[in-house]
């Protein structure tokens, strides 16, 4: 099978797959350019809630194919930044599960989903330094945002690769899981995020990744939304909530 990016859509979760084992799910410049159209696609689907990114086999992704920057680098770096904003930007809940490497640019799309599994033995790096690349300045500041300065300094500087251990101590993952267990965990926690409210998920995600000037349109759309009070009427009849409102509803608004 060709490199490619394979998704499904189940319950209300879609999985993008990096496909590529024949390089431990190396991007290829292909692979870049296909992300954000399939972003996009997956985005306007009512039927999908939350989006898990992985990996094909025992491996998440270990960087770009090399050979994509032996001519172009910056091009290259360019196709994978659209890459990473376009995963940023998606309006629902992204997980990414990890298993085995998660370097370079597969660290990159990994800190640019909104949390991260990693299944015990996973190792973690971000390795410009080794190649003479210029790490792109939003992806720095992407990375700052999420494990601190000191330890992207560590990441960036030296290119060297950590554990679960490590990576779960400087916050670059949310959980560990012991191995044979991280499937059945993305499982568990994807259908809890399906069920929750996706009108406080969009708002929260705005909110989180600093959006300063959308605090009235999030109060208008919770005011027609009516999930509050199927929230607490859901509360006091012990009963599961039915939120009706949707990231597309808010699009036609």
């Amino acid at each position: 099978m060709e490199p490619q990016l394979l998704h499904d859509v189940a319950d209300g979760v879609a999985t993008v797959v990096v496909h590529h084992p024949a390089k431990r799910n190396a991007m290829t410049a292909a692979m870049w350019r296909s992300l954000p159209p399939l972003l996009e696609d997956l985005a306007a689907d009512p039927d999908v809630r939350v989006l898990v990114l992985t990996g094909a086999g025992e491996t998440f992704c270990a960087g770009a194919d090399i050979s994509t920057l032996r001519e172009a680098p910056e091009k290259a770096q360019h196709l994978s930044v659209l890459a990473e904003e376009a995963l940023a930007a998606f309006p629902k809940p992204t997980l990414a599960a990890i298993r085995g490497y998660c370097v370079g640019g597969g660290a990159q799309l990994a800190a640019a989903c909104d949390l991260r599994f990693a299944e015990e033995g996973a190792l973690f790096g971000v390795t410009p330094a080794k190649l003479g690349l210029v790490y792109p300045a939003s992806s720095t500041r992407r990375l700052v945002s999420l494990v601190g300065p000191a330890t992207a300094k560590y990441l960036l500087f030296s290119g060297e690769l950590i554990d679960t251990g490590r990576a779960l101590r400087t916050g670059l993952v949310d959980e560990v899981l012991p191995e044979g267990r991280l499937a059945e965990r993305v499982a568990e926690f994807t259908r809890v995020l399906v069920s929750r409210s996706q009108l406080t998920q969009a708002a929260a995600k705005e909110f989180a990744d600093g959006r300063t000037d959308r605090e009235d349109h999030w109060r208008e759309q919770a005011r027609g939304s009516g999930d509050a009070a199927e929230g607490v009427t859901a509360f006091l009849e012990r009963r599961a909530p039915r939120f009706s409102w949707t990231v597309r509803q808010a699009a036609v608004r």
